[in-house]
């Protein structure tokens, strides 16, 4: 008879613990904008994807026309010089108009915060990213890149 007993009050707390957990995990998924009043960034566009090989450098003082905030992003303080397009994308990607013509750049603005670029200077990179619309950029500046991966390959650029 105790068994029985048992057997039914395991049975109960089963029953209560799997109905508390569904509970926690259960309802609807929340979508929509996160923090009203602030735009989202658009998806991104894998067509606009590239993958270059290069040396990371800081950019040089001429160029650099932002408050240098190290922890807001920037495409004016770190460069990719003597860059080199590596073909290791899926299918699909890189092969939009902005991504023909920057590939001939040997130079890259790097658009990310100083954290993410900081411990590869003077190194020898690879490094994967978007390239952003050329259309409000000045003439004569390199193609900007929203960095996604940077990876070292080499101690330093020689």
């Amino acid at each position: 008879m105790h068994s029985r007993r048992g057997l039914g009050a395991l049975a109960t707390v089963i029953i209560v613990a799997t109905m508390t957990v569904a509970a926690q995990v259960g309802g609807k998924l929340v979508s929509g904008n996160p923090t009203p009043g602030t735009e989202q960034p658009a998806p991104p566009n894998f067509a606009d994807r590239i993958t270059l090989t290069g040396c990371l450098r800081p950019a040089p003082k001429s160029a650099q026309t932002e408050a240098p905030d190290s922890n807001a992003p920037s495409h004016a303080r770190f460069v990719l010089t003597n860059a080199e397009r590596v073909d290791r994308v899926p299918p699909g990607t890189g092969g939009s108009s902005q991504t023909t013509t920057a590939a001939s750049s040997r130079s890259y603005r790097l658009s990310g915060i100083d954290s993410q670029f900081s411990p590869f200077v003077d190194t020898k990179v690879e490094i994967s990213g978007e390239i952003t619309a050329a259309s409000t950029d000045p003439a004569g500046t390199p193609p900007a890149l929203i960095v996604e991966f940077v990876q070292k390959l080499a101690a330093s650029c020689s």
